[in-house]
């Protein structure tokens, strides 16, 4: 049976180019970069040469790219980390994080708040999972240590405003933060290139979600701000993140960001035509089936709806059987019998949140495999449909 992925939000594809890229540092090259002799040389050079690439993408210096295992780990660093940071320069104990941040975030202001006696102030969202601005600016103090707003989200693909509001944090000297996993690969990192990030202090970006491997992320500062570390031992990375350097997934991480920015203006308004004729055939191909996310200001590549009165995990069953690989939300809450934050944030009641599916795919999918998708969707929901009526 052929698979169709559309679940590459969760993870995509590692790209060729960026495993024959890595191939050298995993093999002859192997080095240790805090190692003097020739072969650690040639290690650090490599790992200098990818965080320099890194850096050009994102406009920022390479000292301003904190390279970690992942997502999850430059989330943790920036939210309790730039907080801490913020805090022993004088910030009042207080984060304002949105109400659909990645759990990466969530737990990280949670962990502040019980272990360190930060307040937490939670941000709604409006139907469409967009934040509400005005919400943010009343939540603002002029002693807040950090505002943490993804700048995409991964469950339902809204694009968040973060010019709306970041610029108002910076100006009472609040440090902003965004979780930019999802849209790293899509839109530019660059904030000469992409407005909405002028204001914003630190991104995080992960490896696997642009073609790059699992273990590899970054976070990068994109002006001086005092960080304190997470992880401790050698004094990598400037003091920010100890432990020895991902030479390999650096260099794919590095790759992966180049061959996705050469990509993007070509392809993004296509590829917007796309997700739009897909959300309507999946409309149809569902009766009573409910976009959720918002309609226009949405990833490129992601879909997500309710089907109530057909329940989501039957229709996945469904839909996994006949080799089409989708999802509920978030792969790191998969397997738990709650339904959806994100989307009881947004307004679902708890049994229509629980009928979440979520179609993502790639750049590389063809017409015709998505084209296939809708045809085993309809026909995934008829069968369950004839087998509810008994």
């Amino acid at each position: 049976m052929t698979l169709i992925d559309l679940d590459q939000a969760a993870t995509a594809p590692t790209r060729r180019a960026v495993l024959e890229a890595m191939w050298r540092w995993l093999t002859g090259e192997h080095g240790n970069p805090s190692s003097t002799h020739a072969l650690g040389r040639r290690a650090a050079e490599g790992l200098d040469d990818a965080r320099a690439r890194i850096a050009a993408v994102c406009g920022v210096r390479p000292a301003q790219v904190v390279l970690t295992s992942g997502g999850t780990e430059a989330d943790n660093l920036a939210v309790i980390g730039l907080t801490l940071g913020a805090i022993s320069r004088g910030r009042d104990r207080h984060v304002v994080v949105s109400a659909i941040e990645h759990e990466a975030v969530l737990e990280s202001a949670r962990y502040l708040e019980r272990w360190h006696e930060v307040e937490v102030t939670v941000v709604p969202v409006n139907n469409s999972g967009r934040v509400d601005a005005d919400a943010v600016r009343a939540a603002l103090r002029p002693g807040t240590a950090l505002l943490s707003v993804q700048a995409a989200n991964n469950e339902v693909g809204t694009l968040q405003p973060l010019g709306s509001f970041a610029e108002v944090a910076r100006s009472l000297g609040v440090v902003v933060h965004s979780d930019a996993v999802q849209l790293a690969g899509w839109y530019p990192l660059d904030a000469a290139r992409n407005p909405e990030l002028l204001a914003v202090d630190a991104l995080t970006i992960s490896g696997h979600k642009l073609g790059a491997p699992k273990g590899v992320g970054a976070l990068v500062l994109r002006r001086e701000v005092p960080l304190e570390p997470l992880v401790h031992g050698g004094g990598q990375e400037r003091d920010r993140r100890s432990g020895t350097e991902n030479v390999a997934g650096a260099v794919g991480l590095a790759t992966a960001l180049e061959l996705a920015e050469a990509e993007q203006l070509d392809s993004l308004a296509a590829l917007e035509t796309r997700r739009d004729a897909l959300i309507a055939d999946v409309l149809d191909a569902l009766p009573g089936a409910r976009l959720t996310g918002d309609s226009a200001q949405r990833l490129p590549c992601h879909a997500s709806f309710v089907v109530p009165g057909l329940g989501g995990e039957p229709l996945l069953l469904a839909l996994d059987e006949r080799g089409i690989l989708a999802s509920s939300g978030s792969a790191c809450a998969a397997g738990r019998d709650e339904p959806s934050a994100v989307l009881l944030a947004m307004g679902y009641d708890p049994d229509t949140a629980r009928t979440a599916i979520r179609l993502t795919w790639g750049a590389s999918t063809t017409q015709d495999e998505l084209d296939l998708a809708v045809r085993e969707l309809r026909a995934s929901a008829a069968e369950l449909a004839k087998f509810s009526r008994g």
